[in-house]
């Protein structure tokens, strides 16, 4: 009993569909473009911050002329902050996202820096929302943060891990994605405040 070629195909076409399924054909571009639009989610949050910190500038100026030297920094810091840029292909490259991860932080040291010698400014209703806001926006940007980590994680545990491992070299030449880390000396630990 010889099977002709079209049997052959018709037992031969479903099994080859499902190894190649199980390879990370449709899983890993899926991964990727997930931890891509957590990427794009981090930038959006970044880009909220440094939307509000003119009005928040705008505010203190008003507040009188001793203000200058803080002002100035943080105009400097979001300069600087606003130069750098990681685009999607630059997510597996450690060095770019530090780079990006020191200029965020040295703006977010000038206006924690701005908050804590200014507390007098918290009386007026305008600052006060502003401050509110920002806040708000650092915690967005904390959640982001993690939510881009984790969907990294996510993609480098696919890329490496049978039988998706087998798809993601042949077919994408998948490579792993850098995640989130900080980079500010002393991160780690909580900063104090003092008024």
């Amino acid at each position: 009993m010889s099977l002709s070629i079209k049997t052959r195909l018709a037992f031969v076409a479903p099994l080859a569909a499902i190894a190649l399924g199980g390879c990370g054909i449709n899983s890993i571009p899926t991964a990727e473009e997930n931890a891509k639009a957590k990427w794009a989610d981090v930038q959006n949050e970044y880009q909220r911050r440094a939307d509000l910190v003119p009005n928040l500038v705008a505010t203190v100026k008003a507040a009188g002329a001793q203000e200058k030297s803080i002002l100035v920094e943080v105009t400097q810091a979001r300069a600087a902050a606003n130069t750098v840029r990681v685009s999607a292909s630059d997510l597996t490259d450690p060095a770019k996202l530090a780079q990006f991860d020191r200029a965020q932080s040295t703006l977010g040291l000038s206006l924690q820096k701005m908050q804590e010698a200014y507390p007098e400014l918290q009386s007026q209703e305008g600052y006060k929302t502003l401050q509110s806001q920002l806040e708000g926006t650092e915690n967005r940007i904390t959640i982001s943060r993690r939510d881009y980590n984790e969907a990294v994680q996510s993609y480098n545990t696919r890329i490496r891990t049978f039988p998706d491992a087998v798809g993601a070299k042949i077919f994408y030449g998948a490579k792993p994605m850098a995640t989130f880390q900080a980079t500010s000396a002393g991160a780690d630990t909580a900063p104090k405040v003092n008024f």
